[in-house]
């Protein structure tokens, strides 16, 4: 209740213990008090709505609605009443009733500068781009300030980054603004640096690449001094815009001599230098290259100007520059790629990153820096140039013959030295040289790998456990060669052994992120979800890392059978996306209060690509699925549940034309080769699988809330139009055309046999749902449903033929039923002489088979609600004509048979349930034994660590399984007609 320090009111003493109830949390205290005040002041409107804004906190929205409806329609004017007012309906998210509030406070008190302010950041809140430029203007009026009018102007460029039509911003909106600002300009009224930042937009908005340059360079130019470089770099981005090369190069060139360690400057220093060299470009014979200065527009020059780059590094005493030495070898990269034989000029590349090496190898950097240039080594250089670095590197032979360090074994003296070597080791898995290795060669390695490792932790004995220690890389390294060594075997007890390593690390860097994530990986493809789930809440994802770090968690949670963590998961992500809309809006008001105008178009651009989100559809479907599978029982708890998330069958809420993929695919650190890592072709094929899977669950959620809502013909049409929430009886059949067309496409993506790196993006469900016929069951459940609706409105001529079809239909559900079950059965985990096999397909296709009965119990109740009304109809008949042996239809009989084979497969689902727990709970964990490498003590207790969280994460998903199977049971027996 901050707005109480502003507020010069009599009644402000009398109101001062409610607020301090509120700030407190003691809202039915402040609630009783306000009664209190309001006994002696009826007409204090204020006590009225901290009144409302304590009944809203606990929980009685109607109340308080009321309640602040009650003081809106009297109009207050006082800045208590509306400053509270403002607070309640931001908490309801009602923004939009803050600016009709305002909107009547204006009309009343119309020269007043606050509520003109306040008007205005209410129409931002709620985007009225249009209305902002009004209030702007009316401000600007009463009060004539710079900041009011170019509000006003920056309303109108926000109208046209929102303009559906491009042609309209580009002939009506920015035109406009500009023609505002240049108003400002002529009559030099001009002041503050964010009113040019503004001008320079809007002109480069307009493709007025010119003009924007003859502002920079012009007087205006002088106010942007905020940011370091913030002229030189308009001008620049300008210049490549204009592709006026000469000018772009001068200024590169001009910028470097200032400061050589610029790395954006020799980029477009060595772009603009081709561009030029392309067009034959010669400097004039007399006078000045450019307006910039001096031009370089031949290779020469270019390798004259590193050299003496170079030479002044050398030449210097204290800290080295990194940038001449990476732009040595980027300009042999350059050259090389043009086939220029000036390349040889510039020297050998490995001996360039050799000597790059001796300066800069002792800091974490130096790996980043030589990995973006070992294409320049030839193969037959790789083995050689880390041999050289090797033998760079300061070790010392170990003198202990224990266990954890290998005898003979040379290790580093310090930080320094043990930096060195790591970085050896990174750049050999870069250039491919641990991959190159056999099985026992790879062994060896792992063994060095964990000495370094464990002989490092010495040296982090004094770091607090929120920092990671100086050998971690090797830790993770290790488990990274522990995993090629299990793809190439296929021996699982390297894995294990991988994960073992992992949590030794985590015990001696317990905030280690990548350790984390490696793990939440490697325990998701054993099918393990229980340990993920507080490995990714202790990374402690901010913000916009749900969207981009979310699918890690949200991927897995479902489909391994942990439905209330699932729940939780897509909460996390639900929750930043809802307060999206509002965070954005309080940014957009911050930046224009502090004139930050170029920051509002990316707040904007932010907001559009999180709604636009594949994550977001992703998870807002997944939940509503989950829901549903979880809680609704039969048809009536189902159509309360479809009613109350408000689906709209018949609506597409989802953007497929603008669906944006922010998944960070590179979050994992991994030394690959580049033919290893994620390619652009297989992100393509990410997003369109992941786009696919989408498609059928969205299809799948719309299909049972189609069910949900349709009612059989012969009931009454008011009833199934019940809260406004209805569905077509021709929405159905569409619908199912539209699953079966995109279980074809999927059908048509998996048969292309698409595969990601390990450290790449998970797969969907797409294909195991596919290969289990989980979604051919769940379609042929849904073209049932079809079919019942064409009974129910079917003539007596064509009831016959539909029966047949209905008849059929339940046979091949069941079998079909029966098939995707048979792919359940096997042992989760088994044991063999100390070697452990998991099947985690097992447990996803379990889950595939639960969630397809909630579906297919649905359709059955469907099946009641229009079987129960025909055949009571049918007895009647009957009983009139008292005809005794009229044969009874098949379809009742066969629906009969239909739910009695459903129930026998339902039971043997739920014994097989209980006797894999019941085996889980049996199996005695011992130490990993692998052949020729035996394992420690507190190796195998790490290891055993890893397997008995698995274990329990089993146990868990087969509970929640089998509490859920029971349900539909349950429910199933309840099924009559």
């Amino acid at each position: 209740m901050a707005a109480r320090g502003h507020v010069q009111d009599p009644n402000d003493r009398r109101l001062r213990p409610i607020y301090d109830y509120l700030d407190n949390g003691n809202n039915k205290m402040a609630i009783q008090q306000a009664d209190k005040l309001l006994k002696k002041h009826k007409d204090l409107h204020c006590a009225k709505v901290l009144k409302a804004i304590g009944l809203q906190r606990t929980g009685k929205q109607d109340e308080a609605f009321s309640l602040a409806q009650e003081v809106t329609s009297l109009e207050p004017t006082d800045d208590n009443s509306l400053q509270a007012l403002t607070i309640l309906y931001r908490e309801m998210h009602r923004p939009e009733l803050v600016a009709k509030l305002y909107e009547v406070a204006v009309r009343k008190v119309p020269s007043s500068e606050e509520y003109h302010s306040h008007l205005f950041m209410a129409y931002a809140r709620v985007g009225e781009y249009k209305k902002m430029q009004q209030a702007g203007m009316a401000l600007y009026k009463i009060v004539p300030k710079n900041p009011y009018y170019f509000w006003s102007v920056m309303s109108l460029v926000m109208q046209a980054i929102s303009a559906q039509d491009e042609k309209l911003s580009q002939t009506m909106f920015l035109p406009l603004a500009e023609r505002m600002v240049e108003k400002m300009v002529k009559e030099e009224k001009i002041e503050a640096e964010a009113e040019v930042q503004l001008y320079y937009m809007i002109l480069e908005r307009l493709g007025k690449y010119v003009e924007a340059l003859e502002v920079v360079l012009g007087p205006l130019g002088e106010k942007l001094s905020s940011e370091r470089h913030s002229r030189e770099n308009k001008c620049m981005v300008l210049y490549q815009r204009l592709e006026r090369w000469p000018e772009c190069n001068a200024l590169s060139l001009r910028l470097l001599l200032r400061n050589s360690d610029d790395w954006q400057f020799y980029i477009s220093y060595f772009n603009s230098l081709f561009h030029l060299m392309d067009q034959a470009w010669a400097p004039p014979e007399e006078g000045q290259h450019c307006a910039e200065g001096e031009v370089h527009c031949a290779v020469a020059q270019a390798v004259s100007f590193v050299e003496e780059r170079l030479a002044a590094e050398e030449g210097k005493e204290g800290r080295l520059l990194r940038g001449p030495y990476l732009a040595r070898l980027e300009l042999i990269g350059r050259l090389r790629e043009r086939g220029c034989p000036e390349e040889l000029q510039l020297g050998e590349p490995l001996e360039h990153m050799f000597q790059y090496f001796l300066k800069f190898g002792d800091k974490p950097c130096c790996i980043t820096d030589l990995k973006l240039f070992l294409d320049l080594l030839s193969p037959d250089q790789r083995v050689q140039f880390i041999n050289r670095l090797m033998e760079a590197v300061p070790l010392t032979e170990s003198s202990s013959s224990g266990e954890e360090e290998e005898e003979g074994l040379a290790l580093p003296g310090d930080t320094r030295a043990l930096q060195r070597h790591l970085c050896v080791c990174q750049l050999a898995r870069s250039l491919g040289l641990h991959h190159a290795l056999d099985p026992p060669g790879k062994l060896a390695l792992i063994r060095q790998l964990k000495t370094h490792y464990r002989h490092g932790l010495q040296f982090g004995k004094a770091c607090l456990k929120t920092e990671p220690q100086f050998s971690d890389m090797y830790c993770l390294m290790t488990a990274h060669v522990y995993i090629d060594l299990w793809k190439e075997t296929g021996d699982e007890g390297l894995l294990w052994q991988g994960m073992g390593v992992l949590e030794e690390g985590l015990s001696h860097s317990p905030s280690n992120a990548q350790f984390k994530l490696l793990l939440i990986l490697l325990f998701c493809g054993l099918g393990a979800f229980e340990p993920v789930v507080d490995l990714y809440c202790s990374l402690d994802a901010k913000h916009v890392q749900h969207d981009t770090i979310g699918f890690l968690l949200t991927r897995y949670a479902e489909s391994l059978g942990h439905f209330a963590a699932a729940s939780q998961s897509c909460n996390f992500s639900l929750r930043f996306f809802h307060s999206n809309q509002k965070d954005t809006s309080e940014y957009i008001i911050q930046a224009f209060k502090y004139g930050a105008f170029e920051k509002i178009p990316e707040f904007i651009a932010f907001r559009n690509r999180l709604n636009c989100s594949l994550h977001f559809a992703q998870v807002r479907t997944e939940r509503m699925l989950l829901d549903l599978f979880t809680e609704a029982d039969i048809s009536s708890t189902l159509e309360d549940n479809v009613r109350s998330m408000g689906l709209c069958p018949e609506e597409d809420d989802i953007l497929w034309a603008d669906m944006r993929d922010n998944r960070d695919l590179t979050v994992f650190t991994c030394w690959d080769p580049k033919d290893r890592q994620l390619s652009e072709e297989q992100r393509r094929q990410s997003l369109e699988e992941e786009s696919l899977w989408l498609r059928v669950r969205s299809l799948t959620l719309r299909l049972i809330g189609s069910l949900a809502l349709l009612a059989p013909a012969s009931r009454n049409s008011e009833k199934a139009a019940e809260n406004g929430v209805a569905v077509k009886h021709d929405t159905l059949r569409p619908l199912v055309t539209q699953l079966e067309t995109a279980l074809n496409d999927a059908a048509q993506f998996t048969e292309r046999g698409v595969q990601y790196p390990l450290l790449g993006p998970p797969s969907t469900r797409l294909s195991p749902a596919l290969s289990s016929g989980c979604c051919q069951c769940q379609a042929s459940a849904f073209r049932l449903s079809a079919h019942l609706q064409e009974l129910d409105s079917a003539s007596l001529e064509d009831m016959s033929e539909i029966q047949t079809r209905i008849e059929n239909s339940f046979t091949s559900l069941i079998a079909q039923l029966q098939e995707l079950f048979s792919k359940c059965k096997g042992d989760l985990l088994e044991v063999n002489g100390g070697h452990f096999k998991t099947q985690p397909s097992l447990l996803e296709n379990l889950v595939f088979f639960v969630e397809t009965v909630c579906m297919v119990l649905w359709v059955s109740t469907y099946c009641a609600k229009v079987l129960r009304p025909l055949k009571s109809s049918l007895q009647k008949k009957k009983k009139k004509k008292k005809e005794i042996n009229t044969a009874t239809p098949v379809v009742f009989s066969g629906y009969q048979e239909y739910t009695g084979s459903l129930q026998t497969l339902l039971s043997q689902a739920l014994d097989h349930i209980k006797g894999l727990e019941t085996s889980l709970i049996a199996l005695k964990l011992g130490v990993l034994s692998l052949e020729g490498q035996a394992l420690s003590e507190e190796e195998g207790g790490f290891v055993k660590m890893a397997m008995e969280k698995v274990q329990s994460s089993y146990l868990r998903s087969l509970q929640e399984l089998g509490d859920l199977l029971r349900k539909r049971a349950d429910a199933l027996r309840s099924l009559k007609i």
